[in-house]
């Protein structure tokens, strides 16, 4: 039973930075990649970023270079630093854990980021 809550979004100006913020708790040794997704009004669920374990990390081409995705292994939290943030990159952004056997995936509640025009 893995647990993901995501924390960090909020409204923010374009040109802005935010970073977000997710806490898992659980089954923690059966992960082996966690992904930020992020889905706007009216469409698909989008994968941002990526990491996985080891370390390689994966972006969206139109986050490369002003998106960093992370881990903090003693915090058990990976972030999403976002910086030059724009109006297009508004969404509601969720934490995803990949677990196996599976594989399966775990999500959390979400948190909305509004970058404002």
């Amino acid at each position: 039973q893995v647990q993901l809550v995501e924390s960090g979004g909020g409204l923010v100006q374009p040109g802005g930075s935010l970073r977000l913020s997710c806490a898992v708790s659980g089954s923690i040794f059966s992960i082996v990649a966690m992904g930020w997704y992020r889905q706007a009004p009216g469409k698909q669920r989008e994968l941002v970023a990526s990491i996985i374990k080891g370390g390689s990390t994966n972006y969206a081409d139109s986050v490369k270079g002003r998106f960093t995705i992370s881990s903090d292994n003693a915090k058990n939290t990976v972030y999403l630093q976002m910086n030059s943030l724009k109006p297009e990159d508004t969404a509601i952004f969720y934490c995803n854990a990949r677990g196996v056997p599976g594989p399966i995936d775990y999500w959390g509640q979400g948190t909305q980021v509004t970058v404002s025009s």
